[in-house]
């Protein structure tokens, strides 16, 4: 693996902090950046495509409404009675001791999500949807019924780009949440206290410094008992119950709490009297009266599209200002992402390639970046589809199920945070993988999945010089400049020992003869041993 080049502080240039609107240059280099943050790669057509429009058109693009993916369907499993092969499983009936439905779809559900980044195109949905995952936490293993992850993963799809008010009360009696963290189980005569703490620690204003027993600076364990009693009385339910009636929530009124409830100083002291199957949204409302809730929200979407590192210039001339326009915009999320995707401090250097890939992204954009092709067969796709989202628990982060309610480590925990992606045992699954997908020996299905680099070299400026497209290649898979010692070695890779009119000659001979077999040959794997190196250097992990 080539060395990360080392770099003085000196050297180093001064961030700009500001979320001034980015006045600067627009090309590749700023389309890529951005599109490297809001989706699962981008062919170079796309990064073409994105710098030849403005940069406000793009961000146009990137949060424009858009239809939802068509549901995931049974892509195999003959056995199933209520859905044939090539339909959708949604919402059909299934017995809760059937484990082979149960498998079935949840496989079908892995293929499909698989299939959803795969075809994010110029767009941010799917990156939100996995923040919004990771902020919402629940964990398949704990729902178990594939209808309740699909609509819980839907609805964050959804609302994804719309009100964070709107989102915290769907989620809130959304049956996955009422199951995940016992909802279902909070009544007036058994309060459970699970998800109003989560409510408040996780989903809304955070948990502050200790200032007193049982008080956290933004709420008090005062707050977490009230909550719970508003939000009793709410159940879900579904076929894994075996109650014959598809997933979903039901409020049971002699189930609720209807006392008077009256919550800490640190929410002015609010009452809130009994509002039956409403009450829980007074609460949110309530909660959302505070600021340090949308400086909290504003945090976290810094450090998934940015940067983890938040010191107290980034908190004031970063953070408190986009809390500023979530609050003056009533919790709607897309001004926000707007005014970050198009402020100075996004496109700053400093800010270009600091993150590393999270395991997702780093599987998906090898296909998307590359123009991998699937089949057009939907049934062969989900096949290959399911099959390359199993890779995911491997690599650490298994989609539907985060390590725990506060999610995955890399957004949160200090003081490695997205270094966590990179151990010992992840590190050598992600270089065996890349060096399997460039050699063309992953097979699925008796079909070769790979790339073809004579076809992605050939929208390059310059391919048939070895200078050229080398620092083409690098332009496009890495973020970061990479230097000119490192350049020389890509180029002994390439052509080694040999002077560069060498690769010249072969590459013009396959243009004159691309039917010569020989020729091809020889070029495609001169191409595939360049890209194998490239695919393990640090730049490619990094966004």
């Amino acid at each position: 693996m080539v060395e990360q080049p080392t770099i003085s502080a000196q050297e180093l240039p001064t961030e700009v902090k500001s979320i001034n609107r980015y006045e600067g240059p627009w090309s590749r280099t700023q389309a890529a950046h951005l599109l490297r943050r809001t989706t699962y790669g981008n062919s170079i057509d796309q990064i073409m495509t994105a710098s030849s429009m403005s940069m406000d058109e793009v961000i146009d693009l990137l949060l424009a409404d858009k239809e939802l993916p068509p549901e995931p369907i049974n892509y195999y499993y003959e056995e199933d009675p209520s859905v044939p092969v090539g339909a959708s499983w949604v919402d059909k009936m299934y017995v809760r001791d059937d484990n082979m439905i149960l498998q079935s779809r949840r496989r079908s559900l892995g293929g499909w999500t698989l299939g959803n980044l795969l075809n994010t195109g110029i767009h941010i949905r799917e990156k939100l949807t996995l923040f919004w995952s990771n902020h919402f936490v629940t964990q398949a293993s704990v729902l178990n019924d594939p209808n309740f992850i699909y609509y819980n993963n839907n609805l964050l799809r959804s609302m994804s780009l719309g009100n964070f008010r709107d989102m915290v009360k769907a989620v809130t009696i959304n049956p996955a949440m009422l199951r995940y963290l016992n909802g279902n189980q909070n009544s007036v005569l058994s309060p459970n206290e699970n998800f109003a703490r989560e409510l408040l620690e996780l989903f809304t204003i955070g948990k502050g410094a200790l200032a007193g027993p049982g008080d956290y600076t933004t709420f008090t364990e005062q707050d977490v008992t009230e909550a719970s009693k508003i939000l009793t009385g709410w159940r879900d339910q579904g076929y894994y119950y075996g109650d014959g009636n598809p997933a979903g929530s039901v409020y049971r009124s002699f189930r609720h709490d209807k006392t008077t409830k009256q919550l800490s100083h640190r929410f002015n002291n609010a009452i809130i009297e009994n509002q039956e199957g409403f009450e829980y949204a007074a609460l949110i409302d309530i909660i959302l009266e505070q600021e340090e809730v949308s400086k909290y929200i504003c945090r976290k979407l810094y450090r998934w599209f940015v940067y983890y590192e938040i010191d107290d210039e980034i908190e004031s001339s970063i953070i408190e200002p986009l809390a500023q326009i979530l609050r003056d915009n009533d919790y709607e999320v897309k001004p926000v992402l707007r005014t970050l995707l198009s402020s100075d401090h996004f496109y700053n250097i400093c800010s270009v390639g600091p993150m590393i890939k999270n395991p997702i992204d780093f599987i998906v954009t090898v296909f998307t970046q590359f123009e991998i092709q699937f089949p057009e067969n939907i049934l062969d796709a989900y096949q290959i589809w399911s099959r390359l989202a199993s890779l995911f628990e491997g690599f650490g982060m298994n989609y539907y199920e985060p390590p725990n309610v506060a999610g995955w480590k890399a957004y949160y925990q200090e003081p490695l945070f997205y270094r966590t992606w990179i151990t010992a045992a992840t590190l050598p699954l992600r270089q065996a993988y890349t060096n399997v997908i460039v050699s063309g020996q992953a097979e699925f299905m008796d079909r070769r999945i790979t790339m073809d680099p004579l076809y992605l070299i050939s929208k390059f400026e310059n391919p048939e010089n070895p200078n050229s497209l080398i620092s083409e290649l690098a332009s496009y898979i890495f973020p970061i400049p990479i230097t000119d010692t490192q350049k020389d070695f890509l180029k002994e890779v390439l052509i080694p020992g040999l002077p560069d009119f060498e690769w010249t000659v072969e590459y013009n001979l396959y243009l004159n003869d691309p039917q010569n077999e020989e020729i091809r040959r020889s070029v495609d794997a001169k191409l595939r041993t360049l890209l194998a190196t490239m695919l393990t250097m640090p730049e490619y992990y990094l966004s």
